[in-house]
């Protein structure tokens, strides 16, 4: 019995160390990074996931933010926001540092962080209202930003175009 708990826990361990160590294809498990300027969304007002996703690979803390709902936003403009480390604590709370701007001049600020708290890998909903004294925030916009501070560097700008 006591050589079968053994072998489950090493078996546990590990996947453990397996999940947290270098990828195969050798860049050490980060996400591909893709520049973080506006690529344009389809006519259609929708465009693929990975079309939308932005990386940040500054500092210790490698972002990935993808919009979920830019080309249909309800009441809320809502991004997944994945953040990777092996060395800063990602207990933070997003809301205080996010902002979401227009080429307009429109802003707000982040009303709901949606993740675990803690980690090295951590993976939530980052959410902004989405109209700002009464008026839709993408009205009139060519461009979207949210910009993030202090998560390991100081400032990291995502971008994407707004469909016409």
């Amino acid at each position: 019995m006591t050589s079968i708990r053994f072998l489950v826990l090493a078996l546990f361990l590990g996947l453990v160390l397996a999940a947290c160590g270098p990828s195969p294809s050798g860049n050490g498990g980060a996400p591909e990074s893709v520049t973080p300027t506006a690529q344009p969304m389809q006519a259609s007002g929708a465009a693929p996931a990975q079309d939308l996703a932005r990386t940040d690979n500054e500092g210790a803390v490698t972002l990935v933010v993808t919009p979920l709902n830019l080309g249909n936003p309800g009441a809320t403009l809502d991004f997944d926001v994945a953040m990777n480390t092996h060395s800063v604590d990602l207990s933070m709370d997003l809301t205080t540092l996010a902002t979401l701007t227009t080429d307009t001049g429109r802003a707000v600020q982040a009303i709901r962080w949606d993740a675990p708290q803690g980690g090295h890998h951590v993976e939530g909903k980052l959410s902004f209202p989405a109209s700002v004294d009464g008026a839709s925030l993408l009205q009139g916009a060519a461009k979207l930003t949210l910009i993030l501070r202090n998560v390991d560097a100081p400032e990291r700008a995502f971008v994407w175009e707004i469909p016409k």
